[in-house]
């Protein structure tokens, strides 16, 4: 069950990259930017295993698509709510089987399907955060109106108010500007999110920028993974007594992809 990203992450879906993240003929198509150092990845995907684990979540570490590359950024291919997972369609289409991929995955684990996105919908997971009752649902490059239309009949179902959030076309994923800290507050990109859509919810506002994304993984216990280059966010969680665990992701970097990118949260639990 998942209700609120805010709550104690429990048990998270991980694929580390063996094989398939280097497995590239078009950078282009996969929008990634720069083939990974393979050591170099593997090495910082177990340093993020290692913190999961520590902090008391149970890691699942699935093995990669065959042929998709960005397999390893567990995070789009499926929505966990307190009612099951919802499948989702990424919105790029070298990432199409996905989501089947990774719904069967949870079927093997016991999780009961919610739902599921279908065309001409389209929904990237890093395009969806939930808060407390709230939903927010970037529309994207990856994340049409269709596809949030379909996840907010679905959400609504649940309880939770759907908010959508127009990202422009320099921003790949909603993750890179809002996410949760804890229960009380987000950080939240202010130079990318502004008005109604924050109404009533307390946040840490930061900057958007090459050294400053709301691209953290809350683990709950005003606790949270942020990248090492990550400045911005580092210096405004500090100042807010929020205790930080600082991870290497320069391979990822080159995926387009920050920490929450590599992880599929499956249970968090209010505590």
């Amino acid at each position: 069950m998942l209700t609120s990203e805010a709550d104690k992450l429990t048990k998270v879906i991980v694929s580390t990259p063996k094989k398939e993240y280097y497995n590239l003929d078009n950078l282009k198509a996969h929008n990634i930017h720069e083939v990974a150092d393979q050591k170099v990845a593997v090495d910082q995907h177990n340093q993020l295993k290692m913190i999961l684990a520590e902090f008391g979540a149970e890691v699942i570490d699935l093995p990669e698509l065959a042929n998709h590359p960005n397999s390893v950024f567990t995070r789009d291919a499926a929505l966990c709510t307190p009612q099951g997972y919802i499948e989702l369609i990424p919105g790029i289409d070298t990432r199409q089987a996905e989501g089947g991929w990774m719904a069967l995955a949870l079927d093997q684990i016991g999780e009961p399907c919610a739902g599921k996105i279908r065309f001409p919908g389209c929904v990237d997971g890093g395009d969806v955060v939930l808060f407390n009752k709230l939903a927010f649902i970037g529309l994207s490059g990856r994340t049409n109106k269709e596809g949030a239309r379909q996840l907010s009949t679905i959400l609504e179902t649940m309880g939770y108010e759907s908010r959508l959030v127009s990202l422009p076309d320099s921003i790949l994923h909603l993750d890179k500007v809002l996410m949760p800290v804890n229960p009380e507050n987000i950080i939240v990109c202010r130079n990318i999110v502004f008005g109604s859509v924050l109404d009533g919810v307390e946040f840490f506002p930061i900057e958007f920028n090459e050294s400053s994304t709301a691209n953290i993984i809350c683990l709950g216990d005003n606790n949270v993974i942020i990248g090492d280059s990550n400045t911005g966010a580092i210096e405004c969680l500090e100042k807010q007594n929020v205790t930080i665990h600082k991870l290497a992701i320069s391979e990822f970097v080159k995926g387009a992809g920050g920490p929450n990118c590599l992880i599929m949260p499956v249970t968090r639990i209010n505590i």
